[in-house]
């Protein structure tokens, strides 16, 4: 048993030069745990709300000073002399201390630096990997892991890609029975691939947030063609040895009772835009659709997973923003057969891990992913594989944030072999 002894929270910068919290927790027996948390730019209005500081002449207001003086004056005389090995109790505290459904009071991004530097420190203190300790906190066998499956966003649309595309993420997916190493090395193939297909079209090859090319194309049509000529001059099969996937992040492309993207001159009726996923699919033969409706257009979702969803995964990701009553409507009304799990849009570790086992006894497939806005830190690849995700999304395999993700899981699948 170690107690919390010394708690540390400092303002830093996440990759788009936000500011976020860093919070280092230290127990008596000297172990110590470090975390940051991540943000989005593309936010579920369901998601748990963070705290900025709100002063435009200090980072355009969103400054974290604020968050800091809450674990300062709040959080940390709660904690201190907290058995750390409690996770459940320690975020309780917190979850009390906040007092509101939203963390609207000390932010949920306030909470996560917590909740993650807490686990970080345990499974120090406990001398075992991280992904272990994830792994007893969930009630998992803490002796057969696996690596979840990368999901590469190598093609950003959408807020991540500053509106060149309407869909935010296309993403290109291995097979589940390859090892881990063989699947990044796929990944990053058709990522070199892409970049010279899109020179050879003279789009442009900058990156959007998550490290995927941002090319300006006619359609969203367009872009699917560009990974299919990326697939093939890797030296892949699609539907074989690479699938599609897409995040389309609808709720950004409403308006009023319709969608408006690129392909069509006209708005889309709902009914239209099930008719589009279904000829994509058959093009295309996708592994997954995720929000390909708005974040509260449930009928529209279940009419979706009704036609194709014994065929593709139909993800919930703003439908769900990681919140259990949410979750428990969409399993209970079929809405939708997978989800997308970030710490950040819930606060706590506790309440996400509530929300993976009720995702499991569901049957839906389980997405963890990062966020747009993130650090080096890479808890989020230990946390995937200490859950048993099915899938991780980390982005595409550049940049220095994202590339920590993925060079840890290659750590993990060197332990584990």
């Amino acid at each position: 048993m170690a107690k919390i002894k010394k708690i540390i929270a400092r303002e830093i910068l996440d990759s788009r030069g936000c500011p976020t919290i860093e919070a280092i927790i230290q127990l008596a027996d000297l172990s110590v745990g470090i975390f940051s948390t991540p943000s989005g730019i593309s936010i579920g209005k369901h998601e748990a709300l963070e705290l900025r500081d709100g002063d435009p002449k200090r980072y355009i207001g969103r400054g974290v000073l604020k968050n800091l003086e809450k674990i300062f004056k709040i959080l940390s005389p709660r904690l201190i002399g907290k058995d750390a090995q409690n996770q459940k109790a320690i975020d309780q505290e917190m979850i009390d201390a906040d007092g509101t459904s939203d963390k609207s009071n000390l932010g949920a991004n306030t909470l996560l630096a917590l909740s993650g530097a807490v686990a970080k420190a345990q499974a120090a203190s406990q001398r075992i990997p991280l992904y272990q300790y994830i792994a007893q906190m969930s009630n998992r066998n803490t002796k057969e892991f696996t690596i979840p499956t990368p999901m590469f966003n190598i093609l950003n649309g959408g807020k991540h890609g500053g509106g060149n595309l309407d869909f935010q993420e296309f993403m290109v997916v291995p097979p589940r029975a390859n090892s881990y190493s063989t699947n990044l090395k796929m990944g990053v193939e058709v990522y070199y691939a892409l970049k010279g297909v899109i020179i050879s079209h003279n789009a442009t090859y900058l990156v959007g947030d998550e490290g995927g090319y941002a090319p300006t194309l006619y359609s969203n049509a367009d872009a699917f063609k560009l990974l299919k000529e990326a697939t093939d001059q890797a030296g892949y099969n699609l539907g074989l040895d690479v699938f599609f996937s897409l995040d389309v992040a609808a709720s950004n492309l409403k308006r009023g009772s319709s969608y408006k993207i690129k392909d069509h001159p006209v708005a889309m009726t709902s009914n239209d835009f099930v008719d589009f996923f279904i000829t994509l699919n058959d093009q295309y033969h996708l592994l997954s659709i995720e929000d390909p409706f708005g974040q509260d257009e449930w009928d529209d979702w279940k009419s979706l997973t009704a036609k194709i969803g014994t065929d593709i995964i139909i993800i919930g990701d703003d439908l769900i923003a990681t919140n259990l009553e949410r979750l428990k409507k969409a399993i209970a009304d079929k809405a939708c057969n997978g989800i997308v799990i970030k710490p950040n849009q819930v606060g706590t570790l506790t309440e996400t891990l509530q929300v993976i086992e009720a995702a499991r006894n569901g049957n839906f497939k389980i997405v963890v992913s990062h966020r747009s806005g993130e650090t080096n830190d890479d808890f989020i690849a230990d946390f995937a594989v200490g859950v048993s995700a099915d899938y991780v999304k980390f982005g595409a395999p550049a940049r220095g944030e994202r590339v920590a993700k993925y060079n840890r899981l290659l750590e993990i699948e060197h332990d584990l072999s």
